[in-house]
């Protein structure tokens, strides 16, 4: 009788520290090598690489160019764009492909609807001239369901607000964002006077009142009213750092953080205020491109390009770009993690869900 407690109680001890069936242990950066055709999954918590997918053993080319990454909030499955494939995967939590969109003309970034089965899919900005559609897919068998027309050419920047109604979409090439009524389809187009911005990506307050994005050609950053979606009013204009890439603002703290890629550099923005708080600089910090945070808000995780050599590998790639992880309480980097070639997009399951991207 004792032999067979000893056993029982042993067993419920190891099921106690195992993830329960189905769920991922810890949370998971997936970075996207688009110069090798691999994704790095990153485990947050241990700041290391996890594994590394490489597509190439899936059958696709190294060309495939992996861009942008959106996982479900539950780790079941995450989602990524291959540029030079043409092709959206889905893949679940082994990293398996499960299903596939093909034939979606130069697919760049995606964006997961929070009270919906679709997936929005923009264009890549490195095609000249892709179709001036956002892609509305069914994410549960990767069909398409509706090309929503924009109008505008080059449509790249993507947002949902978090209550799902809204998405948002803008033009590298002209000065023009479009919102859309998820359940209508209907859209509304909004101008922007002046300098041709080409905005990168949004970023949305918790709440979705508020957007910003970052203007590539201008080193600027607009804050966007959204309270009157899919309407869109630019409220304030700030001074960042040279081409302004994908921002993330803190569910928490409020605070923004915009990756300023030929700076080097890291812009903390108070969205509330309207004001630059900060600079951050350091090693690692190579051609900034991509930014998650984690659940609590105390890392910042940022993919760096490295195309230009800025940061010297030390592992076996010469041509490793990085993953920064930076402290936001006192915005120091805190690890230098190298992972492929040109890192790009990346997207979070058990982090700070990306609200708006």
């Amino acid at each position: 009788m004792r032999r067979f407690l000893s056993v029982l109680i042993v067993g419920m001890l190891l099921c106690a520290t195992l993830p329960a069936w189905g769920q991922a242990s810890s949370p998971k950066l997936y970075v996207c090598n688009q110069g090798e055709a691999t994704v790095s999954v990153i485990d947050m918590a241990s700041m290391s690489v996890e594994t590394t997918v490489d597509l190439k053993e899936r059958g696709f080319s190294e060309n495939a160019k992996p861009h942008h990454v959106v996982a479900e909030p539950d780790g079941s499955h995450w989602y990524v764009s291959l540029i030079g494939a043409n092709t959206i995967l889905k893949m679940n939590r082994q990293n398996e492909i499960v299903a596939r969109l093909d034939n979606f003309e130069v697919p760049g970034l995606l964006a997961l609807d929070p009270s919906k089965d679709v997936l929005y899919a923009g264009r890549s900005m490195s095609a000249v001239n892709p179709p001036k559609s956002l892609g509305m897919i069914e994410r549960s068998d990767m069909e398409i369901m509706e090309r929503v027309g924009t109008f505008f050419p080059r449509p790249h920047p993507l947002a949902v607000t978090p209550n799902g109604e809204h998405a948002f979409i803008a033009s590298l090439g002209t000065n023009q964002l479009m919102g859309i009524d998820t359940d209508t389809r209907e859209t509304q187009l909004t101008r922007l006077e002046g300098t041709t911005q080409t905005p990168v990506q949004f970023a949305a307050t918790a709440d979705g009142s508020t957007l910003i994005a970052g203007g590539q050609k201008t080193g600027q950053l607009l804050v966007f009213d959204a309270s009157e979606a899919p309407a869109l009013s630019v409220t304030d204009t700030l001074a960042v750092g040279s081409q302004p890439w994908h921002p993330v603002i803190g569910r928490q703290s409020g605070l923004a953080y915009v990756p300023n890629k030929m700076s080097n550099s890291i812009s903390v923005v108070d969205v509330d205020n309207a004001s630059v708080q900060g600079t951050i600089r350091g090693d690692g910090l190579a051609q900034p491109h991509g930014t998650v945070l984690s659940a609590d808000g105390r890392h910042l995780f940022v993919s760096n390009n490295n195309r230009e050599g800025t940061y010297e590998p030390r592992g076996d790639n010469p041509e490793a770009g990085t993953v920064t992880v930076i402290d936001t309480r006192t915005n120091e980097i805190v690890k230098v993690i190298e992972v492929g070639t040109y890192p790009t997009g990346v997207g979070t399951f058990g982090g700070a869900q990306p609200t708006g991207s």
